[in-house]
């Protein structure tokens, strides 16, 4: 998904004229606190945290992105649509809250109605799905730049709930069933595709909270 993400936002920067950074920052202007871009600019690099990652030969967790020495500094030439946002929980819940409200935020459209629907509804077939199970289980699917849940094999797993559980230890899912918005951020990279455990405690906990 993200290398079809990647040739898609090159094509619309390149037919448009501008960055997608402009995008972005159309957004944060909006909606957001300024804290969500491609890269952390040297004014702000003090709020950035390390991550780390399990070393599976020496068994302490080692340093993977140094804040001093940050991959996330530098402006990068090709800003992808298929990964590499850096943020924050403030405003990934500010974009979470406007997807809930089926693109409006405030008193702005950010997006139609139709395209919240559309990118949040499960867009594979059966077919598609087989042989990724390590991926999808048999409780998800994906819609357009995000994870689809389409079945209950757990108390968190709602048909309908949206959202991603990103590699560098991020998990953030919107369910419109219940009205629920839920987002958990990590230093700690996974190690499988398969979530980590802090991950489904988050979940079942979340979920058996609610009345």
């Amino acid at each position: 998904m993200a290398t079809a993400h990647h040739g898609l936002h090159k094509r619309l920067a390149r037919k448009n004229g501008y960055r997608n950074s402009v995008r972005c920052r159309g957004w944060r202007n909006r909606a957001s606190s300024g804290c969500t871009a491609f890269h952390v600019p040297s004014g702000k690099i003090e709020r950035l945290t390390p991550s780390y990652f399990f070393n599976r030969q020496t068994n302490p967790l080692d340093l993977f992105d140094d804040v001093v020495n940050t991959a996330w500094q530098p402006e990068p030439p090709f800003e992808s649509g298929g990964g590499g946002l850096v943020s924050t929980i403030d405003d990934y819940f500010a974009f979470s809250r406007m997807m809930l409200n089926k693109g409006r935020h405030g008193r702005g459209q950010i997006l139609s109605r139709a395209s919240v629907e559309l990118m949040t509804s499960d867009q594979l077939t059966p077919e598609q799905r087989a042989g990724c199970e390590v991926f999808f289980g048999t409780h998800s699917s994906w819609g357009f730049g995000m994870a689809v849940d389409i079945q209950r094999n757990e108390i968190f797993h709602t048909p309908g709930r949206f959202g991603w559980t990103g590699g560098l230890g991020t998990s953030a899912y919107t369910d419109p069933a219940e009205g629920m918005i839920g987002i958990i951020f990590t230093p700690r990279m996974m190690d499988s595709p398969e979530p980590p455990k802090v991950f489904t405690d988050f979940w079942t906990l979340a979920y058996g909270a609610m009345e």
